[in-house]
Formats: C-alpha cells, sequence, structure tokens
C-alpha cells in the first residue's frame, strides 16, 4: 500500500519537472556572454573584483614557473636515464613450485614423482610511475 503510494508520488513529482520550459526556469537575460565577461553584469564591486581576479590569472609566468613547467614537461619524456630505470618497473611474480607425487595416469601407467614451476600470477604486473615496488 505504501509503496504504491510512494511510487505515484514520485512519478508525479517527475512528471511536473518536465512540465516547466527552459526559458522559465533559466532566462536568457539582456547581455550576452562578452558583455559579461567584460563586466556588464550589473554587480557594481563584484564585477570589479571579478575583474580583478581575471587580470590574476592572465598574469604571465613567472622564471621559476617557466623552469617548473619545463622540468615538468621532461619528466615525462623518454631518455636514456628513464629508460634504463625503467619508468614502469614489473611487479614481483613469485615462482611456485609444487611438486606431484608418484600416480597412475589412465589407472594403469605409472608417473614418477616430479617438480614443476610456474608464476604465482598469470600475468606480468606493471607498477606505476612512482609507485613503491621495494618492501615496506
Amino acid at each position: 500500500m505504501y509503496r504504491t503510494v510512494f511510487i505515484l508520488a514520485l512519478s508525479c513529482v517527475m512528471l511536473s519537472g518536465c512540465s516547466t520550459s527552459k526559458e522559465e526556469m533559466l532566462p536568457a537575460g539582456d547581455n550576452t556572454m562578452l558583455e559579461l565577461w567584460n563586466g556588464a553584469d550589473g554587480g557594481g564591486s563584484t564585477s570589479r573584483q571579478s575583474a580583478a581576479a581575471r587580470d590574476t590569472l592572465r598574469r604571465p609566468l613567472t622564471g621559476s614557473e617557466t623552469q617548473a613547467d619545463a622540468q615538468a614537461d621532461r619528466s615525462y619524456s623518454r631518455t636514456q636515464e628513464s629508460e634504463i630505470t625503467q619508468q614502469f618497473p614489473r611487479l614481483p611474480n613469485p615462482d611456485m613450485v609444487m611438486y606431484l607425487y608418484p600416480h597412475l595416469a589412465d589407472g594403469n601407467t605409472p608417473v614418477p614423482g616430479y617438480s614443476t614451476v610456474f608464476p604465482f600470477y598469470s600475468q606480468t604486473q606493471y607498477a606505476m610511475p612512482g609507485e613503491r615496488t621495494e618492501a615496506l
């Protein structure tokens, strides 16, 4: 009973949301985006504050920022050093040793006992750059 009432109420709410037009919910306004960007939104001090914030974002990079940016670009590039140290090292995949005891195959053929070696993981796993691979 309560479930039916809940589903009915939920569907009424959802259908009422679809009955509102976009223009009614979000009127276009009188200004274009360029006018709003240039501060014609009529906000007064708020538009001056946003213009100052935009000017801060538009400033040129300092020397240290340019150098740090160049170093960050080089850290992703392939060099002889990064190739040697392997940017994506293989994760350890220990070998598992299993001993099979002497047994009979197909009920009458004797098979002597032997050892076999296989990797613990079926696929080779690689570490992400910077991921710790040594023991804690």
